[in-house]
C-alpha cells in the first residue's frame, strides 16, 4: 500500500467519535440484559421472557463492545468497514421492531428512552459513518497482508448466508418462524433474535469477496466474544430451552461447533499474519 492509500485508509474522525459515544450504552445494557436478566420488568426498556433471551442479545452487546473498542482504536477504515455494514443492518431491524410493538415497552422508564433514542439515530449515525469513509479503502495487493485461507472463506460465508436468511425469516415472521426456535419468543423478542443471527451473516458474507485477514481480525475477534457468552449463558439458562423442539438442541450444538469453529479460523489466521511480518501489523 503506498503512502497515499494508507492515508486514505484511515478512519475518519467522526468514526472514532461515534464510537466511543455508542461504547457506554452498550456497556450499560450489557450490565442490564447479561448480568441482571430477570430483572429487565423493573430495570429495562421491556419485559423479556425467558431470560435466555435477554442474556442473547447481552452477548451480542458484547461482541459489540469488541468491535467499537476495535473502530477506536484501529487506524485503517478497511479493518472495520466490514463490521459497520452489519450494524447498520442490524440497528435498523432493531428500530423497526421497536416501532412495530411500541406498546410492549415501559414508557417514560429511563431504559426506555435511551432504547428508543438509540435505535432511532443509529442506523442513521452508522449509515453516516459509512458514507464518510466509503472512499478510504483503496483495496491492496494480494502480497500486502495476510489472506483468509479458500475453504474457510466459503464455509462461512455459507455459514452466513444461512444465519442471515433465517434471522430475516424470523423478523419477518416472528409467530411462524417463532414456534419452531429454541425457546419460547413473543413477536417483538422473535424479531429481536431475528435481527441480532443478521450480524454474523452480514459479516460472513463479506468472505466472498476480500480475503484479507486485516479486515476481520476485529469483526471476528468480536464474534469469538459473543459466542463463548452464548455458551455461557446457555449453561446458566438451559431450562430455558425448548428441548421437545429440534431447533434447540441444534441450537446449543451449532453454537458449540461456531466457537470451535471460529477460534480454530482465528488461530490459524493470525499465525498467517504474524509469518507475513510487520508490513500486516501495519494494518491492524
Amino acid at each position: 500500500m503506498t503512502s497515499g492509500d494508507a492515508l486514505s485508509d484511515t478512519i475518519r474522525p467522526f468514526t472514532r467519535w461515534l464510537a466511543l459515544v455508542i461504547l457506554p450504552f452498550l456497556v450499560a445494557a450489557v450490565v442490564l440484559l447479561y448480568l441482571l436478566p430477570t430483572t429487565t420488568d423493573k430495570l429495562f426498556a421491556w419485559t423479556i421472557a425467558p431470560p435466555l433471551t435477554a442474556m442473547f442479545l447481552g452477548s451480542a452487546y458484547i461482541g459489540g463492545i469488541c468491535f467499537f473498542t476495535g473502530v477506536a482504536r484501529s487506524r485503517r477504515w478497511h479493518s472495520v468497514r466490514h463490521g459497520f455494514a452489519a450494524v447498520v443492518v442490524f440497528s435498523t431491524l432493531m428500530a423497526v421492531a421497536t416501532v412495530l410493538h411500541w406498546d410492549r415497552f415501559h414508557f417514560g422508564h429511563v431504559s426506555f428512552v435511551t432504547w428508543a433514542l438509540l435505535y432511532l439515530t443509529t442506523p442513521f449515525l452508522t449509515l453516516a459513518a459509512v458514507l464518510f469513509n466509503w472512499r478510504a479503502d483503496p483495496g491492496e495487493s494480494a502480497d500486502s497482508t495476510a489472506r483468509v485461507p479458500w475453504a474457510p472463506r466459503v464455509a462461512l460465508g455459507i455459514l452466513g448466508l444461512a444465519a442471515l436468511a433465517f434471522g430475516l425469516a424470523l423478523f419477518l415472521f416472528p409467530v411462524d418462524v417463532g414456534r419452531h426456535w429454541a425457546w419460547e419468543v413473543t413477536p417483538l423478542t422473535g424479531r429481536i433474535v431475528g435481527a441480532t443471527l443478521t450480524l454474523p451473516g452480514m459479516v460472513n458474507l463479506w468472505l466472498f469477496i476480500d480475503a484479507r485477514w486485516s479486515a476481520f481480525r476485529w469483526i471476528f475477534l468480536a464474534q469469538i466474544a459473543s459466542l463463548v457468552f452464548i455458551a455461557i449463558a446457555i449453561v446458566f439458562r438451559l431450562g430455558d430451552l425448548q428441548w421437545t423442539r429440534p431447533a434447540a438442541g441444534l441450537f446449543v450444538a451449532g453454537i458449540l461447533v461456531s466457537l470451535a469453529a471460529y477460534s480454530a479460523f482465528f488461530v490459524v489466521c493470525e499465525r498467517r499474519a504474524r509469518a507475513a511480518g510487520p508490513a500486516d501489523a501495519a494494518h491492524r
